[in-house]
């Protein structure tokens, strides 16, 4: 097996295992246990920063607490795969800053400030003039959409959310639904900070899930998009770290 399928293969668990933890069906996460029982380590801790921000789902919208084991094992997760400052891996730098953000208000444990310096606020995404181009990139910024983060990805969001409801059509005509499932994600969290939306987040996450056929990873950004359709909207944190 190559080390993509290994690695992709170790994400896809550790999405089941954190849509568990969230959903009710299964334990809490055990990041620190999966890491040292998965039969290849390298690849267990690559799914880490895979899902990044994404494996704090659980303790920010359950409630399920963070052990320091745990948090360590995110911290070592950037030791194996060290964050890149290419110019063109900018969508992935602000899903690692966001990584560190919610390490450290779940935690306290700010190691990864160091590693993972906060973007300038003028790298976000602009106005939505380009609301294809623009909308595949907030899909590639959907871990961003959770509790206790803002920033200027999130501002931007409110202003397209004209742009997001297109590009969640956009994607469900051409049968891209792990695209349509993150902008969903976003549509969602702008109801439930209390963004008037032209498009129904409800409806169109019951058509993603009914005809997309979504992989573990999708699936979990589907739980989290119903989380926060089953709030009650502006319930959000006041305090949101900015990212």
């Amino acid at each position: 097996m190559s080390s993509h399928s290994a690695f992709a293969e170790a994400a896809d668990a550790l999405a089941d295992s954190v849509l568990g933890a969230l959903s009710g069906t299964g334990g809490a996460v055990q990041l620190a246990p999966y890491v040292d029982d998965a039969p290849d380590t390298l690849a267990a801790l690559a799914a880490v920063r895979v899902l990044g921000a994404n494996v704090f789902s659980p303790h920010l919208l359950a409630g399920h607490p963070l052990t320091a084991q745990d948090a360590a094992v995110v911290v070592k997760a950037f030791d194996a795969f060290p964050p890149s400052d290419a110019p063109e891996e900018a969508a992935v730098a602000r899903r690692d800053h966001a990584t560190a953000v919610l390490l450290a208000r779940l935690s306290g444990d700010d190691s990864l400030s160091a590693v993972v310096p906060a973007p300038a606020d003028d790298a976000g995404p602009g106005p939505a003039a380009d609301w294809s181009g623009w909308s595949v990139r907030m899909a590639q910024l959907a871990p961003l959409a959770t509790l206790g983060l803002d920033g200027p990805v999130h501002e931007a969001a409110r202003r397209g959310a004209l742009s997001l409801s297109r590009g969640v059509s956009r994607s469900i005509l051409r049968r891209d639904f792990p695209t349509a499932v993150r902008l969903v994600r976003w549509l969602a969290w702008l109801r439930h900070e209390g963004v008037e939306l032209p498009l129904d987040p409800d409806i169109a996450a019951e058509h993603v899930r009914l005809v997309g056929g979504p992989g573990p990873r999708a699936a979990l950004d589907l739980a989290i998009a119903r989380h926060f359709l089953e709030q009650r909207p502006g319930t959000a944190p006041k305090e949101a770290a900015h990212t």
